[in-house]
Order: C-alpha cells, then sequence, then structure tokens
C-alpha cells in the first residue's frame, strides 16, 4: 500500500509539485490493523478447508472409490462412472426438475428485491420503512427447516391455518403441499418470500449511491416519481442487476438441498427428485460415493459454464460483467 501526500500548488508558477510516495511494508499495517486481520483467518480458514481443500475428493468421480480401499487404493475408472450416471432413470428427472424449480424461482424471485427497493426508496415515513425493512429481511435469518415447518402448519391440507379457514368459511380444503402442481407453485412463492428481503439490502445500497443532481435535473425536466425511477434510478443500478443476474445465472444447475427436503413428501414425488436429493439418495443413503461426486462435478462445471457465457452475453451488450 502506498501513502500519498498531499499535492502543494505552486503559487507563482501555478504548477503542481509532483506527488511524493512512501511505500512501507507489510508487517505495518497487520500491526497497525491486526484485529481485522484476526478476524479474516476465520472464513479465510473456511475457504481454505471447505472450498479448496476438498478439492482432492473430487478424484472419487474418476474410481471406483471404496471406503475400505481409500483413496489411493481404489481402482482408478475414468469416465466410466459418469456414463453410469448418465444412464440413470432418475438423472434426467433430476435435472429437469432442478432446471425447472430454480428458473421459475429465478423468473418471479429476481424482480422482486428490485421492486421492494424501488418502493422503500419512495417512503418518506422512516419509523414505517424501518420496520417494512426488518420485517422483509426476517426470513433470510432463518433456516428452511423452520420454514418448511411453518409452511406445514400454514398450508397443510388437513389442520393448515388456511385450509382450517377456507373450511370454516364453507369452501374446499386445496392440497397446497400434497399435490404436486400445488407444490411447485407453493415452492417458489415461499422460496421467493425467504429470499427477495436480503437481496433489496443490495439493491437499497446501490440506489443510495445515485448522485441526488439526478434527480434534481430529473425533476426540472418535469419527471414524476416514476420517471426518475425509469430515467435515473433504474440505470444508475444496472451493473448492480447485471452482476446479481449472472451470479444467479449460475445458480441455475445448483438447486437447494435443504429447500427441497424441507418440503417434500411422498404424495409430492414429481418436482422433487432434483440433483442434491439424488446425491444425497446415492453418496449418504446408498454409500454411492463416486456416482455422487460425479453428479456434484456435473453440476459445478455447468454451473461455471453458465456464469463464464452470461458473462461474454453481458460483456457484448456493453455492461461490465462479472470477471
Amino acid at each position: 500500500m502506498v501513502f500519498v501526500k498531499f499535492a502543494k500548488a505552486n503559487k507563482r508558477s501555478n504548477s503542481v509539485v509532483p506527488l511524493q510516495m512512501t511505500k512501507r511494508g507489510i508487517f505495518h499495517y497487520i500491526k497497525k490493523d491486526w484485529q481485522l486481520y484476526v478476524l479474516l483467518l476465520v472464513p479465510l480458514a473456511f475457504a481454505l478447508v471447505f472450498k479448496y481443500g476438498s478439492y482432492f475428493g473430487l478424484t472419487i468421480a474418476f474410481k471406483d472409490y471404496k471406503i475400505l480401499k481409500g483413496f489411493g487404493g481404489s481402482e482408478w475408472v475414468g469416465f466410466d462412472i459418469f456414463r453410469k450416471v448418465f444412464s440413470m432413470r432418475n438423472f434426467g428427472t433430476a435435472v429437469r426438475n432442478t432446471l425447472l424449480l430454480n428458473v421459475l424461482t429465478l423468473i418471479f424471485g429476481f424482480p422482486m428485491p428490485i421492486i421492494l427497493a424501488l418502493l422503500l426508496n419512495e417512503v418518506k415515513n422512516k419509523y414505517f420503512k424501518k420496520v417494512t425493512q426488518t420485517l422483509i429481511y426476517l426470513p433470510h435469518f432463518l433456516s428452511f427447516v423452520i420454514i418448511g415447518a411453518m409452511a406445514y402448519q400454514i398450508f397443510g391440507q388437513e389442520s393448515g391455518v388456511v385450509n382450517n379457514i377456507i373450511a370454516s368459511m364453507g369452501g374446499s380444503r386445496i392440497p397446497f403441499l400434497q399435490e404436486d402442481t400445488h407444490w411447485l407453485v407453493s415452492y417458489v412463492i415461499i422460496n421467493v418470500w425467504q429470499t427477495m428481503g436480503w437481496g433489496t439490502i443490495i439493491y437499497l445500497a446501490a440506489i443510495t449511491s445515485v448522485n441526488p443532481e439526478l434527480y434534481e435535473a430529473a425533476t426540472v425536466d418535469g419527471a414524476g416519481r416514476w420517471g426518475k425511477i425509469k430515467h435515473v434510478t433504474l440505470p444508475c443500478i444496472r451493473s448492480t442487476i447485471v452482476t446479481l443476474l449472472i451470479m444467479n445465472l449460475g445458480k441455475i444447475m445448483a438447486g437447494s438441498f435443504e429447500n427441497v427436503y424441507a418440503l417434500m413428501n411422498v404424495a409430492t414425488p414429481k418436482y422433487t427428485t432434483t440433483i442434491p436429493i439424488l446425491v444425497y439418495r446415492l453418496g449418504l443413503s446408498n454409500g454411492k460415493y463416486s456416482e455422487a461426486t460425479a453428479i456434484g462435478l456435473f453440476q459445478s462445471v455447468i454451473g461455471l459454464a453458465l456464469v463464464l457465457i452470461s458473462d461474454r452475453i453481458a460483456k457484448k451488450l456493453g455492461e461490465d460483467g462479472l470477471l
């Protein structure tokens, strides 16, 4: 790092003295902000152990892995495990369901934080704004196991609160979580509700960085609230929207194990067989670690490819992109 001394202007010649730069060693900054570096060790250790340290385990996808034989003793079979996985009956179903759930969640869930951020930005009552922000952020900090239990208490067909109200009014009970199509709709709605508050934080932070003079200029030109949103706010946060869209596109093949597992039941098998669920069944339930690792590696490669492709498209359209 470099400390830059202020440039001094020469009053007679109106020239500027060259900036003087002083270099200091890394130990100076560690000694100065050692508390911050100590805090940094925790996420750094997490990334090294669980992100980079686990790369060695990817070799299982190319071996007929046996626990008793270990990594070194298991037979190397190349791409035979991948051929076996791709020929599985449930593999195509898992890929289809993963894409379906994630694409629907992206279509309906991605615009919601943007809309909420724009609406909250227009709220002038600071107390109402704080209460609303707290309420919409709260679901993000709840485990999906808790959310799943709450969903069955609220939307359960026999004893759910909503169905009890419908039945008391003379209506028929709706199988929100006990029928495939209703389960799909309920899954998307619950996921959007759980994630929209957290995304709103990012967009609100981007909106606060917009130059107020742009709004003043828009007001002079006669723009109303919608005109300011359309011609000032959205263009100014466009780079943030593109960046988050690229990151979300990379997760289309990832899926979420806990989200599906917390809501699935025996009555809704059509859409609940996803890639994370298949990996769980093969790896932990049946002990087929090579097949489970191969599916996980396939999933990660497709996700990386989607990120690279979407980033390239964004740059072709004139955006900064992610990489």
